[in-house]
């Protein structure tokens, strides 16, 4: 697992940097300034959560078994960013509100993905608190 989510975080911080140039140089004139944050939203969630997938990979690397709450967290990261700045790329780009917080029909991804990210947060302060180094 550590060389699977070293290698995620890596990616996952390495694209969000592209997101974010892309946003400042690309997307500036081409889109609306409320949906050039939307998406610069998503690019730096990306990165924290990026960052957080790191630390878990390097506390995973630091325990002799893998801990199943570290393994949680790691995968929920990777989902809530999949999930949640995915949404907000496409919400910002396409215009689709259905992707974002609030929608007309009920459906929203957005928080979806908010919710793995405060679900990986919590299972990563669990797997702090019962953790053996």
């Amino acid at each position: 697992m550590t060389q699977i989510f070293l290698s995620v975080a890596a990616i996952l911080g390495g694209l969000s940097v592209a997101a974010g140039a892309f946003a400042s140089h690309a997307l500036r004139e081409k889109i609306s300034e409320r949906s050039l944050e939307i998406f610069e939203t998503g690019a730096r969630y990306q990165m924290y959560h990026a960052l957080a997938l790191f630390l878990v990979a390097i506390l995973i690397s630091r325990t002799e078994f893998p801990q199943p709450t570290l393994v949680a967290s790691g995968w929920l990261f990777i989902i809530g960013i999949a999930i949640f700045s995915g949404s907000l790329y496409a919400l910002s780009l396409t215009g689709i509100k259905s992707l974002g917080a609030m929608s007309t029909t009920g459906y929203a991804y957005a928080p979806l993905g908010g919710a793995a990210f405060l679900a990986g947060w919590g299972t990563l302060a669990f797997a702090a608190w019962t953790l053996k180094l």
